[in-house]
């Protein structure tokens, strides 16, 4: 798929040391991902796009957490709502199920929530509903370029 050869070639240039992992099993969401992986659900880091009044941005959480509404309205300044799956795929140029959260074909401000702190290790989508990365939240932060954050509802 060209949507996980675009992932390849950004991490090539970014963190070669980085390799996708390409499953036979449906990873496309945190549950699944998760059981083909046989790790903790809280691991996947799921990444949802958002739509502000004037503009998508993107938070990347772990797979266990759930999102304070009030925090993301806080964050973008206006009420947001998720991303419907055709505004994921023009914006990200990934499925929904499949979203990295870098190689994007447009900018798209990242936030990284502090949830994905709790592992050495979580699994991002790679650019299909069949893929995981293995990266540190220090790698995700370094080559997302992301703003970290705190929205997990307490």
């Amino acid at each position: 798929m060209q949507e996980i050869q675009r992932v390849r070639d950004y991490l090539q240039l970014r963190n070669p040391r980085l390799q996708i992992i390409e499953l036979d099993a449906d990873t496309s969401t945190a549950a699944l991902a998760a059981a083909a992986l046989g790790t903790e659900v809280g691991q996947i880091a799921k990444s949802i796009l958002f739509k502000s009044k004037t503009d998508y941005f993107m938070i990347v959480a772990a797979g266990d957490i759930r999102i304070d509404n009030k925090a993301v309205k806080e964050l973008a300044g206006s009420r947001v709502r998720m991303a419907n799956s055709d505004e994921v795929l023009t914006v990200t140029g990934f499925p929904v199920g499949g979203v990295c959260p870098f190689a994007l074909p447009q900018p798209v401000a990242i936030y990284l929530d502090e949830s994905l702190k709790r592992y050495d290790v979580v699994y991002a989508a790679a650019g299909a509903g069949n893929t995981a990365l293995p990266i540190t939240y220090d790698e995700l932060y370094d080559i997302t370029g992301g703003s970290p954050c705190d929205l997990a509802q307490k």
